[in-house]
């Protein structure tokens, strides 16, 4: 009640209604990420590591699992919307605040654009009547009508999609396993761990740095601190589990796929062309035409949902931000306990981007190349901001050194790796970004220094 106090205080008006439980965190979060996440990138990551894709997600796993602690500890010194702009404020000051807030503000305004686009072209593949971009339109009508009518009913029509997903998923686990056991494993059954053509650590780390992507959105839980009854425990253990359930199903289909797959990963990297297609190329020449159709089907309809969770999350994030006027304060304005105009200002941001790379043929590619950036200079704040509070401030008595320095100064350096391998084009955007965002934060300081 402390905390809800606390909230409602902060917030100066009717705030955001607590109405989702442990289960609604995870379902958001899974929706974000995707659960057949890998089925896009399963090509490259099999090229890039020599074959070793399920220790790329393993190794992925722990890398990202230093971030998800730093968002645990957290979410408990600052349980309110807004996530890694909350954090940082609360720890680092005004500034890293909204630097935080800026960067991820990029990362959640373009990412649902993104699925929203693959939504759109899964779906013209299956009507070809009718233009990707239409599709596109649709999805993002169709979830954002879910969203304004309420965080607890977005979450329910989300269960029931993310239910679809992993049904589809356990459909193609099953038919794999049915195929290894009749027919064998095309390569040997520890390849996916130590690669198909020898091992090589500088090629599995340099996967790694692609695969951490996969996992963008567990974030996103946090987003919703001010909706979650039962208190910030419960949002962190919900960021944690979502996590390593997210892991679990990575190594899983992708080490079964590894298993399928009917070319090496040699011949993979000598033919960048089929790294796209790569999985749903193994899918049917081991188990059919039938799966392929099925897959296709629920990554349409799941991608639609994940960019739905995305559009949520980056409606709290701008509510925060307006909330301690960071950006116009009518963004902070809920009704009936939903912020509607934050979600309708991300809805409309993400209409024009996904709908503009619909009608280009080389739009997916703008999209993609700088949707990750945000995020992980968002990331890298977050980790600053477990120093700060806990080590530097010493705000929770003497810091323990392991929690509170050695394993953020980690998380910090393994996106900051991830970052300098990122494309050149992604980071001058991110450059940009970030110029235009301390131009923001200068004009805002010169006018609170006003009298």
């Amino acid at each position: 009640m402390a905390e809800e106090a606390q909230v409602a205080e902060a917030a100066g008006h009717e705030g955001l209604r607590r109405n989702l439980g442990f289960r609604d965190l995870v379902v958001y979060g899974l929706l974000f990420i995707a659960p057949m996440a890998p089925v896009g990138v399963f090509g490259t990551l099999d090229a890039k590591s020599h074959g070793a894709v399920a220790l790329v997600y393993l190794v992925a796993t722990v890398a990202m699992a230093f971030t998800a602690f730093s968002y645990a500890q957290m979410v408990r010194v600052a349980p309110r919307a807004g996530s890694v702009f909350t954090y940082a404020r609360t720890a680092l000051g005004e500034g890293p605040g909204f630097v935080a807030g800026w960067m991820a503000m990029l990362d959640y305004l373009l990412i649902p654009a993104v699925a929203y686009l693959f939504a759109g072209i899964a779906m013209e593949a299956l009507v070809p009547g009718v233009d990707r971009w239409v599709w596109t339109g649709v999805a993002v009508v169709v979830t954002t009508l879910l969203n304004l009518w309420g965080v607890r009913a977005a979450a329910r029509v989300g269960f029931a999609v993310l239910a679809m997903e992993i049904a589809v998923l356990m459909v193609f686990v099953v038919s794999a396993i049915v195929v290894l056991v009749r027919d064998g494993a095309r390569r040997d059954w520890w390849s996916p761990l130590t690669g198909d053509a020898g091992f090589s650590a500088a090629a599995v780390l340099g996967a790694v740095s692609v695969a951490v992507l996969s996992y963008l959105g567990f974030d996103a839980i946090a987003s919703f601190a001010e909706e979650v009854t039962g208190g910030s425990a419960k949002v962190a253990r919900a960021v944690l589990f979502c996590l390593a359930l997210a892991g679990v199903l990575f190594v899983a289909q992708t080490w079964l796929v590894a298993l399928l797959e009917p070319v090496s990963s040699a011949q993979l990297a000598a033919d960048p062309a089929k790294q796209g297609s790569a999985f749903y190329d193994a899918v049917d020449s081991a188990v059919g035409d039938w799966l392929h159709d099925l897959v296709a089907v629920s990554k349409a309809i799941g991608a639609a949902f994940a960019a739905l969770a995305g559009q949520a999350a980056g409606g709290r994030l701008l509510f925060a931000m307006g909330r301690d006027r960071r950006l116009p304060h009518v963004l902070a304005r809920t009704d009936s306990g939903v912020p509607r105009v934050a979600l309708l200002v991300s809805a409309t941001v993400t209409m024009i981007a996904a709908v503009w790379a619909a009608r280009r043929d080389d739009g997916l590619d703008h999209l993609v190349s700088v949707v990750d950036i945000g995020a992980l200079t968002a990331f890298v704040l977050l980790h600053a901001s477990v120093v700060g509070w806990f080590a530097i401030r010493r705000m929770a008595g003497p810091p323990r050194w392991l929690p509170h320095l050695v394993a953020p100064a980690i998380g910090a350096a393994i996106l900051v790796a991830v970052i300098v391998e990122a494309a050149p084009s992604a980071q001058v955007v991110g450059v940009i970004w970030l110029g235009v965002g301390l131009v923001v934060l200068a004009v805002q300081g010169t006018r609170r220094a006003t009298p």
